[in-house]
């Protein structure tokens, strides 16, 4: 079932950059921005990212809790997130099981060869749990300005 605004978000569990098991229930009661993205540093994913941490006061300031989920490793998440100074939880889904929990575990394509991978999508997630918006296709350059349009009007 295709994950739409007005359900509740599906549940999990993941290891952070920390290595800290973190769950979606664990921030109940905040909003929450759940980004995939593909790949750790990597050109999009990258400004996407830092998007988001050069806007991280706004979003701290506004209760809302940022969450970037990958197929990446622990290990790499680390260094991502050292090297680009990102203030909020990077989650490793590397066996892609919440990635597909959440429909964004697809088929894509680049520079004329497919695969199967993260589509860059993100779910804005209510204090209750229930999905807010869905973002598909993100642009990586303007979606944290969206995002902060939506959240505060």
């Amino acid at each position: 079932m295709p994950i739409v605004s007005g359900i509740p978000a599906p549940e999990f569990e993941l290891l952070d950059d920390t290595s800290t098991l973190r769950k979606l229930s664990d921030y109940r009661g905040r909003h929450v921005v759940l980004y995939f993205y593909p790949k750790d540093d990597t050109p999009g994913c990258t400004k996407e990212a830092c998007n988001f941490r050069d806007d991280y006061s706004a979003y701290d300031q506004a209760g809302v809790v940022i969450l970037g989920v990958s197929p990446d490793s622990v290990r790499s998440h680390v260094k991502f997130k050292q090297k680009f100074q990102l203030q909020f939880p990077l989650l490793a889904d590397e066996e892609h099981k919440v990635s597909e929990r959440y429909g964004v575990w697809g088929p894509k394509k680049f520079m004329g060869k497919e695969y199967v991978g993260v589509l860059r999508t993100t779910f804005l997630i209510d204090r209750d749990g229930m999905v807010k918006k869905v973002y598909e296709n993100v642009r990586p350059a303007e979606h944290s300005a969206e995002l902060l349009k939506e959240l505060l009007g």
